[in-house]
């Protein structure tokens, strides 16, 4: 055999003259089922439908080829790859450390933060330090990871219950929607506003003269 120059060429499907067998169950351009014929045959039909002859199954018996526009099939099948690509989310955990005895405005702050977490399809880990006296007083921590899991409801859920890690106290909230979900909300959302900011800066039609 001879050396494969130009790399390993076995993702990439037979093609024409490439396919080297007598004969073949042959799929037409629609999808519908030809039927076994020869090879000269199923590549004859090819050149009658400006199309090509790719071999779909090579390990069938004998080999499935549908007859199709190969480059037109391979950009499709790169575009479709790259958007899905481009939608695929990984879930991110996002921190948030809170004191015990935390004023009402860092609270205000943190709760804030959370949100927008939860928005975009983030999970929240939420950390509540104590210090010094504080562990004793655990029930701080609790009610305060209790209240802010309830002024979030709307927009995550209690994935992870409070539990006492050495002196910490953890809690992780899941967002309801999924992380695609909320990118997509997102981008619509922003194409509205873009198309509103449009519409504003249009001038406003003159009213027409009087025959």
């Amino acid at each position: 055999m001879g050396a494969n120059r130009g790399g390993p060429i076995s993702a990439e499907p037979r093609i024409n003259d490439r396919i080297r067998v007598p004969e073949v169950r042959l799929v037409g351009p629609s999808g519908e089922q030809v039927g076994i014929v020869p090879l000269a045959k199923a590549l004859e039909l090819a050149q009658e439908y400006d199309l090509d002859l790719v071999e779909v199954a090579a390990n069938a018996r004998p080999p499935v080829c549908k007859l199709m526009d190969y480059g037109k099939f391979k950009y499709e099948s790169a575009m479709k790859a790259r958007e899905a690509r481009k939608n695929q989310a990984h879930t991110v955990i996002k921190e948030m450390k809170l004191r015990p005895k935390i004023d009402p405005h860092d609270y205000d702050t943190k709760k804030g933060h959370v949100v927008r977490f939860l928005k975009q399809g983030d999970k929240v880990k939420i950390t509540i330090m104590f210090r010094g006296r504080e562990q004793s007083r655990p029930e701080l921590g609790f009610r305060l990871l209790q209240r802010l899991a309830e002024d979030v409801q709307d927009l995550g859920f209690v994935e992870s219950n409070p539990k006492q890690d050495g002196r910490n106290m953890i809690m992780v909230l899941g967002p309801h929607k999924k992380k695609t979900e909320a990118m997509a909300e997102a981008r619509e959302l922003k194409a509205a506003r873009k198309a509103e900011a449009a519409g504003e800066q249009q001038p406003a039609e003159e009213p027409a003269e009087a025959s």
